[in-house]
């Protein structure tokens, strides 16, 4: 890289999210994330050319080139359980399906990626076709485990969302919905355990997260990876486009079309996935309480309460 040292300003947008969700451990994360990013620019003689603004909610994401001018992303994020393996994800699939690796330094959260076309993501489809696209791109994502694999099981992930209503169980949201949740969380749990299947998965696949591409119509970014069955990727998909899905005339009835028709198109059975998107319409609500998106939150749990 050449030229003077790049200015780099962190949006706002992740400075809100990181200092709601992670405190204290946040702000210093953030303090630090600048120098963080221009060293990277440096080690990998990048140039910048721009800061994405709002980026993402635990990363800072900058438009890059390489020094063959070749175009890529830098991605500098808050290393989490949930986001540590996501280098480990994407070099397993090796551009199968999700953005390419093109290098890591995992233990200071940074990736060089692929640039894909950040302003086109598949949620810009009509709801069926994005659909469509979405299941055929998770029958690639969905490939035996490596050897010696770090990823978590999903009774870890179930863990998590035990710890995070602990910590906000007291919120009024959620002592409201208390039956729901422990009911969401003793289904997860009983889901884990009885598993026939092990997959890599996604772990936070959506139609914001792919993304077209120029080497495929759509690719998978940012993944949260984990071991297990698919209908717990698939739970996620199906909570997509939630405040279309309360918008629409009778909720409970198009939550059940959308379900079927999921599991129709994966052959994943429609009982666990019914199970494991309860789980996840919690969990989301829950995450909506720690970053202080209280209608968010109602959103979720009224999915939730359809199931």
């Amino acid at each position: 890289m050449s030229g003077a040292e790049p200015t780099i300003t962190v949006p706002t947008w992740l400075t809100d999210t990181v200092t709601a969700t992670h405190g204290e451990a946040g702000r210093q994360w953030l303090a630090a994330l600048p120098a963080k990013a221009a060293a990277h620019l440096a080690a990998w003689d990048l140039t910048l050319e721009r800061v994405l603004d709002p980026g993402g909610s635990l990363s800072l994401i900058a438009y890059v080139h390489r020094d063959d001018l070749s175009p890529a992303v830098l991605k500098t994020g808050l290393l989490t359980p949930e986001t540590a393996h996501e280098h480990a994800a994407l070099t397993h699939w090796a551009g199968r399906g999700a953005v390419l690796l093109l290098a890591a330094d995992p233990a200071e959260g940074a990736l060089l990626l692929e640039r894909l076309h950040g302003e086109i993501p598949l949620r810009s489809l009509a709801e069926s076709k994005a659909m469509l696209e979405a299941t055929s791109l998770l029958h690639r994502l969905w490939v035996e485990l490596p050897g010696e694999h770090p990823f978590p099981a999903l009774a870890q992930r179930v863990s998590a969302t035990a710890a995070r209503l602990a910590e906000h169980g007291g919120h009024p949201v959620a002592t409201e919905a208390q039956a729901l949740v422990t009911e969401a969380l003793d289904t997860a749990r009983a889901l884990a355990e009885s598993a026939d299947e092990t997959f890599l998965l996604h772990g936070d696949f959506h139609h914001g997260n792919v993304l077209a591409a120029d080497r495929a119509p759509w690719l998978a970014i940012d993944p949260r990876p984990a071991a297990g069955e698919r209908a717990y990727d698939l739970a996620r998909l199906a909570l997509d486009r939630a405040d279309t899905l309360v918008g629409s005339p009778g909720v409970p009835a198009a939550l059940r079309r959308r379900l079927h028709q999921l599991s129709e198109a994966l052959d994943v059975d429609r009982d666990r996935l019914r199970g494991w998107t309860l789980f996840r319409a919690v969990d989301l609500a829950l995450r909506s309480l720690t970053a202080d998106r209280r209608e968010d939150a109602e959103l979720y749990l009224e999915l939730a309460d359809s199931l």
